[in-house]
């Protein structure tokens, strides 16, 4: 049987370099303010509480902007909306290094949390605009990107910090850097209608226009991925706030060792999602995110079970490699569904997403001081149940959208080039 393929146009290739560099700068940025948030506090003189609440500011602002950011997206279109809040979010960090005051502080992360969301949500539609004209997976490399510049602006900041370069020079020179590759990426992206682009690949692949019944169906189905990517950032979270904990106080870690338990997570996490298009080509969004929930599922609970230092490291490993597609699948799935405005599926998931993000760490601190940190993290394997479960409302191999029950934008909807048999 002949394979088939899609001719990418140029434009979409120039589009895919700029769309990760736009995920990339979205990372760095505030990766660098991390490391150093140790000396904010101690110039501002600030307790761990006021630190804390300040830090809080930057998801409220993320929640806040979750009012306009479809709006946002559909008048001004995702190119334009994405530049120009990464490099708002680039230049406002330096209002993080002058930080004079606490209120300052805590203005100038609550900025950053609304730049932050919205160009998650305007990079995130670009680059499934992209993806369509590839007429295959790609939106998983971009937050491999991000994970990538996740973990490179840490470690300037780190650099930044162990060097003793003052943080207003280290945050303008990275905010400046930022500003640059942002608005170099402008002349890249694609041109014209967003809205009228994604009509487009929905008439060539021969979907029905949408109608009152599918609007009813997308409500649900939202509900459900917005659940499948709270999940996944609930899983990533437990890794991030409690591994360390858990294996320095519950396995008698010592400290470097302590903190491997997060750095493995995040590499495979980001290994899940430099190679996750591939499988996500071949078998599916469906099918890959029940694999990958089973993994990091079953590689938890195997830790938990059996705890020791080595099980619990690679347990948090399995962690991430298996929830690396699931905020992407979700994504997808939200952006395909018929019945909603532009932008309005992506808005709604993202915020659904981090809700949860914010609501993970709290309730694994109740139920471990009920119980303890080994029990409260048995969570884990049950996000990812619930995972499986939800898994219903993603796209499978042929990219029907349960909503829609017909072909989407995956890979032979348009095939437009022939290849002999292999």
């Amino acid at each position: 049987m002949a394979s088939v393929t899609r001719a990418v146009p140029r434009e979409a290739r120039r589009a895919r370099i700029a769309v990760g560099a736009l995920f990339f700068c979205n990372a760095v940025i505030y990766a660098n303010v991390v490391p150093r948030f140790p000396e904010v506090k101690a110039a501002l003189d600030l307790s761990n509480s006021a630190l804390g609440v300040a830090i809080a500011a930057g998801p409220v602002g993320a929640l806040v902007a979750g009012t306009v950011m479809a709006h946002l997206v559909r008048r001004f279109g995702s190119a334009r909306v994405g530049v120009i809040s990464t490099a708002v979010m680039a230049v406002n960090l330096v209002f993080v290094g002058f930080s004079s005051s606490w209120l300052m502080l805590a203005a100038a992360l609550m900025v950053a949390g609304m730049c932050d969301a919205i160009s998650d949500i305007a990079i995130n539609a670009h680059g499934l605009r992209v993806q369509r004209l590839y007429g295959r997976s790609i939106l998983n490399s971009f937050h491999g990107i991000w994970s990538i510049g996740a973990v490179l602006g840490g470690l300037m900041g780190a650099a930044a910090a162990g060097l003793r370069i003052p943080l207003p020079v280290h945050l303008s020179v990275v905010g400046a850097a930022m500003v640059v590759v942002a608005l170099l990426s402008y002349r890249l992206l694609l041109t014209g209608s967003d809205a009228e682009a994604r009509a487009e690949a929905r008439r060539v692949a021969g979907a029905p226009a949408p109608g009152a019944r599918s609007r009813a169906s997308a409500v649900g189905l939202l509900v459900a991925l917005g659940a499948i990517g709270a999940l996944g950032f609930a899983m990533e979270d437990a890794g991030a706030s409690w591994s360390a904990v858990y294996l320095s106080g519950s396995l008698g870690a010592a400290p470097l060792v302590a903190g491997l338990g997060f750095v493995s997570l995040q590499a495979f996490q980001t290994l899940g999602r430099l190679t996750g298009d591939a499988f996500v080509n071949r078998f599916g969004d469906r099918a890959v995110a029940i694999t990958g929930a089973v993994l990091a599922g079953g590689g938890m609970a195997f830790a938990l079970l059996l705890p020791s230092i080595p099980s619990t490291i690679v347990g948090f490993g399995c962690v991430g490699l298996g929830i690396g597609t699931l905020i992407p699948a979700a994504t997808h799935a939200a952006d395909s569904l018929p019945g909603l405005r532009e932008g309005v599926g992506l808005t709604v998931v993202s915020m659904i997403t981090r809700v949860g993000g914010l609501a993970s760490p709290p309730v694994i601190g109740v139920i471990a001081d009920a119980t303890t940190l080994r029990i409260a993290l048995f969570a884990v394997p049950f996000a990812a149940a619930a995972v499986v479960a939800l898994s219903f409302a993603l796209k499978s191999r042929s990219g029907g959208n349960p909503a829609e029950g017909t072909p989407g934008d995956q890979p032979g909807a348009t095939p437009l080039v022939q290849r002999a048999p292999a």
